[in-house]
């Protein structure tokens, strides 16, 4: 009997419930492969409830074999409450952000396919802030066990998927003890690879130029915390939207997928958010999930999905008012699902 995963799935706030809906729809083919456990949190689940997150959250996250997310908000300015994005990636000790985004041809401004690896327990986003009086401070944490794990991550993600460059991102020349030990971590890591994958440098303001103007001859970016959530917000402008790209996020036994975008309120409950992103998401869980436990079957099916959503935006032309077409959220998932049939078909005739 082939085994079934323990997925929790957290639709969000905002859109999130709309395309998290949306990409277990496409994924329908393999849905029977699931088992789904539905939980929530975020902004509506405080305001219903007082807490942002139910009791035994984390605990649930950690029995799970992934999680699958939509946007979960946090109140901007004092009060409320911490993110809860931020609780997660620390708790579970999600170190590796993985951001892969494609530029799509006859969809996109620009084509292209690189991959934003980002650092994502430390940096300034490790919360470590303060007030003295009308001053305000926030501390950047770079250590070497977190830089040199992170190196570590998107060097071997390169071998194992044929990626030919990682590159690191830095602002050393400015911060150089900080960012000076998260370069010369990176120097260390990448001669372990010589020979197999090429290491590259670039200056964090040069790299936003560079994937702004030729984001072709980019492969793997490795970085930051900060960096790299800029960064892969801007890959997202350069492929023509935020709805474009989804993430995964890495620990030693634990791994949470979500779409890069916010919540959208503004067009929450409209039935035109892009659905992409949250398919991409999907389709990183079902790659992890077949690596992880060896389930060639599903790593395959992985594959398949990002095929199909190519072929869903690219022939088909179902595109969303974000990317300039009139397709609503369900009727894109649609898309991708008769795709990603088609081509399993064709893959067990074969």
């Amino acid at each position: 009997m082939k085994r079934r995963y323990h997925v929790v799935v957290i639709p969000g706030d905002g859109i999130g419930p709309e395309v998290v809906e949306a990409a277990l729809h496409a994924i329908g083919p393999v849905l029977d492969r699931l088992e789904l456990e539905r939980v929530e949190a975020g902004l509506g689940y405080y305001e219903r409830t007082g807490r942002p997150y139910p009791e035994g959250f984390l605990d649930r996250l950690r029995s799970a074999d992934a999680v699958l997310k939509g946007p979960l908000a946090t109140p901007v300015g004092p009060g409320g409450y911490r993110s809860i994005n931020v609780l997660i990636r620390q708790e579970l000790d999600l170190y590796a952000n993985l951001r892969p985004c494609r530029g799509y041809p006859g969809v996109s401004p620009k084509v292209f396919d690189l991959v934003v690896v980002r650092e994502n327990t430390e940096g300034l986003y490790a919360g470590v802030e303060g007030r003295f009086r009308d001053e305000a401070y926030a501390l950047k944490i770079v250590t070497r066990r977190g830089s040199e794990r992170i190196v570590r991550f998107a060097f071997e993600y390169a071998v194992s998927r044929g990626r030919r460059l990682v590159t690191a991102v830095h602002k050393a020349n400015i911060l150089k003890v900080a960012d000076g030990l998260f370069l010369e971590v990176f120097r260390e890591v990448a001669r372990r690879y010589e020979g197999r994958v090429e290491a590259g440098e670039l200056i964090v303001d040069a790299a936003a130029y560079n994937m702004a103007r030729s984001p072709e001859k980019l492969d793997v970016i490795v970085t930051m915390n900060l960096y790299g959530d800029i960064l892969s917000d801007l890959a997202a402008g350069v492929a023509g939207s935020l709805g474009l790209c989804g993430s995964g996020q890495y620990g030693e036994s634990a791994a949470v997928f979500e779409p890069v975008h916010g919540a959208g309120f503004d067009i929450a409950g409209k039935g035109v958010a892009n659905p992409v992103a949250a398919i991409h998401a999907a389709r990183l869980m079902l790659e992890y999930l077949g690596h992880r436990y060896g389930d060639e079957q599903l790593a395959a099916a992985a594959q398949l999905l990002d095929k199909a959503v190519e072929e869903a935006l690219t022939v088909d032309r179902a595109l969303t008012p974000d990317l300039g077409g009139d397709r609503g959220t369900m009727d894109v998932a649609e898309a991708v699902r008769r795709r990603f049939e088609a081509l399993l078909s064709e893959g067990l005739a074969a």
